[in-house]
């Protein structure tokens, strides 16, 4: 299903220029590719509440939230439908996510959450890249309303999987009902939470890396990539989405292998590594030319398969029956920075194109060092 519900997310970005030639303006992108992140952010905290006790419904009604705004997208055209199907589809993918990740950090929390961690995040990049790929090798004759159809198709797959997935889903409590997150479950009560020392430090830094990635991850792939490409290097639909493919597919090469890293070496030590590259990855992308552009999607990719190591960081310091509310906090701060990353860069392009890039480069930088810092230090840092 993460797969599944991943494969617009995919193909959006290379239909970005498309939308621009269509007669929106700068903010106006912007603004449609941050709404689905806003949206998002609004979202987390009511959502966290609600699935608390109520997490396979939630799950249940998010495919509707995105095959509605899917639709509504490819029905409209008009900046104000896109705006709002994009907005409908960020709550669906708020409800699909925190969920999943919830329900990870609740029950695998341990020696190998970061690894439970990865293999998520490695189905839903399994997705992003279809989409990319889809683009790439669909006719340019195609207008982008029926590609962005063919994108959300996989949707279906979703509905067909729900009834599996309410068998799949524990019974937590004695009457009945589908609370994962009764506090007589004793499944993985005792794992994984320290909240002394270090660890306070460390999940606070979670959070603000969990934001900075985010920024960065949507300025690049929502704004800097599709857009300098097609004006500064002339690349058309498939030329981009190539772009996009080639770090997504470093980026699914790469998750397994890095949690393992993180599970074995220290979750703080592995992501400060990961952000002093991911701030390399910034500097090639928003200022190099098309081969370095190049080597920095790649360099992208493998950055991005630590989106996940933040979370490892924050179950530490967090007692298991608040994972479902701390988990919503910590997603207010990343799709807060996936709302601000193209709606600042849209507002910025005209005049500053490079400023945004410039400040999460030192930021990303910053942060992996203070990470790479506290988690040599002595104590319950993993």
């Amino acid at each position: 299903m993460g797969a599944a519900n991943t494969v617009s997310i995919g193909a959006f970005p290379a239909l970005l220029p498309e939308l621009g030639a269509g007669g929106l303006t700068d903010w106006q992108l912007g603004a449609v590719a941050g709404a689905f992140g806003f949206a998002r952010m609004v979202s987390n905290v009511p959502a966290g509440l609600f699935m608390t006790n109520h997490l396979a419904r939630a799950l249940v009604v998010a495919p509707a939230f995105l095959l509605a705004g899917a639709l509504l997208m490819a029905g409209g055209g008009t900046f104000v439908t896109l705006v709002i199907g994009r907005v409908v589809m960020g709550v669906g993918h708020t409800l699909t996510t925190l969920g999943g990740l919830t329900a990870i950090l609740r029950y695998r929390a341990g020696a190998r959450l970061a690894s439970s961690l990865g293999a998520m995040e490695f189905a839903a990049m399994l997705g992003v890249l279809s989409g990319a790929t889809l683009l790439s090798i669909l006719p340019r004759s195609i207008p982008w309303p029926t590609a962005w159809l063919a994108a959300c198709a996989p949707l279906v797959a979703s509905l067909l999987l729900l009834p599996a997935l309410r068998r799949a889903l524990p019974v937590a409590s004695a009457n009945g009902s589908r609370s994962l997150f009764a506090r007589t479950e004793g499944v993985g009560d005792a794992t994984a939470f320290t909240a002394a020392g270090p660890s306070r430090s460390l999940a606070l830094l979670a959070v603000v890396t969990g934001g900075a990635v985010a920024v960065s991850y949507a300025t690049l792939e929502q704004f800097v990539i599709p857009l300098r490409g097609s004006r500064e290097f002339g690349l058309d639909r498939a030329g981009i989405a190539r772009l996009l493919m080639l770090s997504q597919a470093v980026d699914i090469v790469a998750l397994l292998p890095l949690g393992a890293l993180a599970d074995r070496r220290g979750t703080p030590v592995v992501l400060g590594g990961v952000l002093l590259l991911f701030s390399l990855a910034l500097a090639l992308i928003g200022f190099g030319s098309l081969p370095l552009m190049v080597a920095g999607c790649a360099l992208f990719g493998l950055s991005m398969a630590g989106w996940m190591l933040p979370l490892g960081i924050m179950r530490s310091a967090t007692p298991p029956d608040q994972v479902a509310w701390r988990t919503a906090l910590y997603r207010v701060a990343v799709d807060g920075g996936m709302f601000l990353g193209p709606f600042v860069a849209g507002l910025l392009t005209a005049r500053h194109a490079g400023v945004l890039p410039g400040v999460m480069t030192v930021v990303l930088a910053a942060v992996g060092l203070a990470l790479l810092g506290l988690g040599r230090r002595p104590g319950p840092s993993r």
